[in-house]
């Protein structure tokens, strides 16, 4: 594992104290649940940028429009 410095604005940091406490987990451990997640969206959201002009060119407009060609 390697070692991370951020910022974070004093409120923030406050309010990731508290969370931590209440959850009863380190901080470091939130931030990295957090980063891995917006990650994922992240790219999620790359995939579905680069597949979109092919499924709006078969119809597929909206999720229900993918859920009824699926069934």
């Amino acid at each position: 594992m390697t070692t991370l410095t951020i910022r974070l604005p004093e409120q923030m940091k406050t309010e990731l104290d508290e969370l931590s406490r209440e959850g009863n987990r380190g901080v470091s451990d939130i931030v990295r649940e957090s980063v891995r997640r917006y990650l994922a969206i992240e790219k999620f959201r790359a995939v579905r940028r680069k597949i979109l002009p092919f499924a709006e060119a078969q119809g597929l407009l909206t999720d229900e429009d993918v859920f009824k060609a699926l069934s």
